[in-house]
């Protein structure tokens, strides 16, 4: 598998084409970054529907620990519009690992200081990891229920998919790991995103299971109004997500195509640029 290893998975009225290269595999579990915070904000959706939180929840109702008059609510943290910096404070630079030192613990202590830690007022476009890792724990708290089985109840199971599709603890013999390696010959580690930066950009999922996921949330629209954790033009849906050795891009146009492309490799500018490269194409072509 080189590093130009990618799984494309174009758009086709006909049917589904799944177009691999350089030993990728569309059915083995790779990193899927920042496409998690898709499946968090539905998340948050389905949970509004229910009944069991509202969007302009202010935080303190589900967090009382963070401190009152911030003006944070659940739809800042889920449309980019908190204030919150895009990292965590205070994390300890590691050459392999960046998201070590940031703990459970280290998460309830940034809830805690929000009123110190926030870089703009709320209602400030800035994207933010930070704010997606303080939303997956007020939805866990509201649901009292574990981030796993929210995705699996509110997301994965609806769509017809199996618990487990979309996870941060993928099978190991199917999980599909670059070969890079660090000196000495030893394989490179990926980085600790299961833990409270999961809701942020842990997810792993098969690129087929991606493509179920996009097609069912922004084409059959099953579960309603896509998220607003999606970002919008005035004719499509998508979003990105990269990690140091995987990205990937999943889009949807208004006419009902759509794309995903995922490459073994965490240069994100490029999966993003090859997607929109191929959906123009098939748009001249006539798809």
């Amino acid at each position: 598998m080189s590093e130009r290893a990618h799984a494309d998975v174009r758009p086709r009225r006909s049917g589904d084409t799944y177009l691999t290269a350089h030993g990728h595999d569309p059915d083995r579990f790779v990193e899927v970054g920042s496409l998690s915070k898709v499946i968090t904000g539905t998340v948050v959706a389905q949970l509004a529907k229910a009944g069991v939180l509202a969007l302009d929840d202010p935080l303190e109702r589900w967090l009382p620990e963070a401190p009152g008059g911030t003006g944070i609510t659940l739809r800042h943290l889920v449309e980019h519009t908190s204030g919150l910096p895009r990292l965590p404070p205070n994390l300890t630079p590691k050459f392999r690992d960046p998201y070590a030192s940031f703990t459970d613990r280290s998460l309830r202590e940034v809830v805690r200081t929000l009123d110190r830690v926030t870089a703009r007022p709320p209602g400030s476009v800035s994207y933010s990891n930070l704010g997606y890792c303080v939303l997956g724990l007020a939805l866990v708290t509201a649901a009292d229920t574990p981030y796993q089985q929210l995705v699996d109840r509110h997301v994965l199971v609806p769509l017809g998919l199996e618990p487990g599709a979309m996870t941060a603890h993928p099978p190991e013999h199917r999980r599909l790991v670059r070969r890079g390696v660090f000196g000495f010959g030893r394989p490179r580690s990926t980085w600790t995103l299961s833990g409270p930066m999961l809701p942020a950009g842990g997810l792993w999922a098969t690129p087929r299971t991606t493509a179920r996921v996009l097609v069912g949330l922004a084409v059959d629209r099953a579960l309603g109004e896509p998220a607003p954790s999606w970002v919008r033009t005035s004719t499509s849906v998508f979003h990105d997500g990269a990690t140091r050795d995987s990205s990937v891009f999943a889009g949807a146009r208004a006419d009902g195509n759509w794309i995903v492309v995922h490459r073994l490799r965490g240069d994100g500018k490029r999966t993003v640029d090859l997607a929109v490269k191929t959906m123009k194409e098939a748009t001249d072509e006539g798809r």
